[in-house]
């Protein structure tokens, strides 16, 4: 039988999540979706850890909203405790969401900051998911 946890919420299996992942939150605010974070939890079988965590992760979710700064920074940012091959997770607002980020500026922001988009998945109502890699080799 399939659970709302045990499944989490379409797209979350395109994210790369697996268990036993130390996963980083960054940009937590109200309005988050507090179910995909629970499902990601459940996935690696631990809480997320706060944006004060020095240790080495394997994946990064940013929370992220036009008007947040920099997309650029943030994501060169998000990179400083990442493993080889390891992903950041950028949620965005969906289009007509207030607070949403134009696909064109992931898309360049991205690439400015070294990464690539390996898969996007809607995550609820509200958000959108966008996995990004980091250059093998680039971080240790």
């Amino acid at each position: 039988m399939n659970t709302p946890a045990a499944s989490g919420p379409p797209g979350l299996g395109k994210l790369g999540f697996a268990e036993g992942q130390i996963v980083q939150e960054l940009g937590y605010d109200d309005d988050v979706s507090n179910d995909f974070r629970f499902s990601v939890e459940d996935r690696i079988g631990s809480e997320l850890e706060y944006d004060d965590y020095t240790g080495v992760t394997d994946a990064v979710l940013l929370w992220w909203r036009e008007g947040d700064g920099d997309l650029v920074d943030a994501l060169v940012d998000a990179l400083t405790n990442l493993s080889e091959g390891a992903s950041v997770i950028l949620l965005t607002p969906k289009a007509g969401r207030p607070g949403e980020v134009d696909a064109a500026e992931i898309q360049e922001s991205a690439t400015t900051a070294g990464l690539h988009t390996t898969a996007t998945a809607g995550i609820g109502a509200d958000w959108t998911a966008t996995r990004l890699l980091a250059p093998k080799g680039a971080r240790r």
